[in-house]
């Protein structure tokens, strides 16, 4: 039996217990390290298996973006396919309003006999179309000044309103520089190097932006104006998606109607974007998805049937036979059918509800629980 006390130990033993003491205490520390280790694997384990047999997200069933999707392999082919039938070729159609038209006239046969150009008939016409040589045009403009022979006072001329004093560039190359840097997303060195080489025209980087910097104020009212365009609208559709700002997470939100979309980049993603756009305004109808941000701004709400249309082929994807290739038909049903003309919402339930409810009913009496469970649609966030 081990000594009640370390004390009556002899004295060469004494040591010995001691370091075996500190060994099992350390031991027992990392005994319990495992058992946490294990305890966290075993729940990780489980949530793998939890998700184990449901189908892989792809864009299709998803949000993710197309670029994720993954494209199949083709198949090599296993015999030669059978040559096309021949049909006109198709060329670039002739202008309708040409710039310039040259009428080549032959002036000699091969026998060296000179030809009138009387009674010639046109054999061939093509357009020949080409850039001319991009420069810019620099204007000096000088201002004089006078003495009045009455009042003796000094007068300058005035500049015209076309050409003010302050920045040389003119609203061509404003234009231009606007739509490569804020369209086209040229950078600010790639646009002075893309400036010189292509119109010849010598831009600094800082030249670059006090010229955008000018431009913002013109840009912001008809961003105004398109604002209070969208925000007039009885229907109103919005839709978000993660940005990256100088180094951190943003989102671009549009809200759009049938003439104007406005654009907006918020540092959140909460309902006080949509609720600041709108300034007190609340139309008809709001389309969207199921985001609570973009809820609650209308009299009426519509979700947005691509979603609707992706969580019905998730659906597909996760075995549903029944109703959700149904439902995924009704959401594709087009709004005109033929001659019938224009198809009215309660029209289309009644042309295929029968249909969703006698397969909705023999799915619910016929597969077992685990199948009927499949069927349920899983929100888009």
């Amino acid at each position: 039996m081990p000594p009640e006390k370390i004390d009556s130990l002899a004295d060469d033993v004494k040591p010995l217990v001691l370091e075996l003491l500190r060994q099992n205490s350390g031991l027992t520390a990392r005994v319990d390290e495992l058992l946490a280790q294990n305890k966290a694997l075993l729940a990780r384990i489980a949530d793998l298996e939890a998700g184990h047999g449901k189908p892989p997200k792809t864009p299709d069933n998803s949000s993710l973006p197309p670029s994720h999707g993954q494209k199949g392999n083709v198949a090599e082919p296993t015999r030669a396919k059978k040559a096309r039938k021949g049909r006109p070729g198709v060329a670039r159609a002739l202008a309708e309003n040409p710039d310039a038209t040259r009428d080549i006239y032959a002036e000699r046969c091969t026998c060296g006999a000179a030809l009138a150009e009387a009674g010639q008939e046109l054999a061939r016409a093509w357009d020949h179309v080409d850039l001319p040589p991009i420069k810019p045009i620099t204007t000096r403009l000088n201002l004089f000044r006078s003495t009045c022979p009455c009042c003796k006072a000094r007068v300058t001329a005035q500049p015209p309103a076309d050409m003010p004093e302050g920045s040389p560039f003119g609203p061509g190359i404003k234009a231009a520089v606007a739509y490569l840097h804020g369209c086209q997303m040229v950078g600010f060195k790639r646009l002075t190097e893309l400036c010189e080489g292509l119109f010849g025209l010598t831009l600094s980087q800082g030249a670059i932006s006090n010229m955008l910097a000018r431009m913002g104020q013109p840009f912001g009212a008809a961003a105004q104006q398109i604002a209070a365009t969208v925000r007039s609208s009885e229907v109103i559709a919005s839709d978000e998606t993660s940005a990256r700002v100088k180094g951190k997470t943003h989102w671009q939100w549009t809200f759009g109607c049938t003439t104007a979309i406005y654009h907006v980049i918020a540092p959140t993603r909460g309902k006080c974007v949509p609720t600041d756009f709108l300034a007190g305004a609340r139309p008809k109808v709001w389309l969207s998805d199921r985001l609570p941000a973009q809820c609650t701004h209308a009299d009426a709400h519509q979700f947005c049937l691509a979603h609707l249309i992706r969580d019905a082929q998730y659906a597909i994807d996760h075995g549903d036979t029944l109703f959700a290739p149904q439902f995924k038909a009704f959401l594709k049903m087009p709004a005109r059918s033929g001659a019938d003309g224009p198809i009215s919402p309660t029209a289309r339930l009644q042309r295929i509800g029968a249909a969703l409810t006698a397969n909705w009913i023999v799915c619910w009496t016929s597969s077992p629980p685990m199948s009927r469970a499949a069927t349920c649609v899983p929100p888009s966030r």
